[in-house]
Order: structure tokens, then sequence, then C-alpha cells
């Protein structure tokens, strides 16, 4: 019996997923628990246009990620600290702070995780930082961690 996954199920597929399993599988198991429904034309033809859908949006967003990188590629992102002796830092700077710089010079708010920092920054000097946008997107900022 065909039926659509309409949650993951660890060993047959994902949601959305068509799968032909056992008719006892799916009437007895499945479909109760609402893991699944059968697979009708009308379903299938819905899942169909909800993924050419999804595409368009993953395509858009990508696009709108690739000139993002191609405008940060060339931007360089000041970051201002208070510094001790030697020019060492109190503290460190970490990826939260350069995705406060970021949005704060160049208006694009990005969260910590999209930050590709390997450990905090903790000398006055330029870094070249990995930014990641989207999926298969990223760009090199350049950082430079300054005294106040």
């Amino acid at each position: 019996m065909r039926v659509v996954l309409l949650k993951d199920v660890p060993s047959l597929g994902r949601a959305g997923d068509v799968v032909t399993v056992a008719e006892g599988y799916a009437r007895n198991y499945l479909i109760p628990r609402r893991l699944a429904e059968p697979a009708s034309e009308k379903r299938l033809q819905q899942i169909d246009h909800a993924r050419r859908q999804r595409e368009k949006k993953t395509q858009a967003a990508v696009q709108r990620a690739e000139e993002l990188a191609a405008r940060l590629q060339e931007a360089s992102v000041p970051v201002r600290v208070r510094v001790g002796e030697g020019n060492r830092l109190f503290g460190a700077v970490t990826a939260k702070d350069i995705a406060a710089a970021i949005a704060r010079e160049h208006g694009v708010t990005l969260d910590k995780k999209q930050v590709l920092l390997k450990a905090p920054l903790k000398e006055v000097a330029t870094y070249t930082v990995g930014v990641k946008l989207a999926p298969g997107v990223t760009a090199s900022i350049k950082v430079v961690v300054t005294p106040e």
C-alpha cells in the first residue's frame, strides 16, 4: 500500500515522502497514529505543488544570500573593545560580538551560529572570519579588533 508520511518515521522516511508499506502496517500502525495517510492522486499533486513552492523559496533565499555575500565580501567590520597592558583584551571577541557589529555597521541581522569562528579573538588585530548566510553560501568578512 502506498502512503504519504505526515511525520518522520525512523527507518521508513521523512515527512512528505511517498513510501510503499505492507497494508497491515499502514492500516494498523501508521494511519491510526497519524504518521501517514493513503496516497491518493489529489494528495500526491498537493505534495508536488508544496515541494515546488519550497524549492522556489529556497532558490530565492539562496540568490539573496549570494547577493549579500558579494556585498559583505568587500566589507570590514570594526569591533571596539577595552584593552589592558600589551594590547591584551579584557575578555574576548565572540561570535555574538561579531554578529552585533555586522548588524550595527551593515544592517544585516545574523545569528551568532552563522559566524564561523573557531576560537574567540583575544588580541588587537585584523582577522578574516567566515559567515554562513545560507546552505552552501558563505562570505569572508574582515574583522578589525581595535582598542576603545
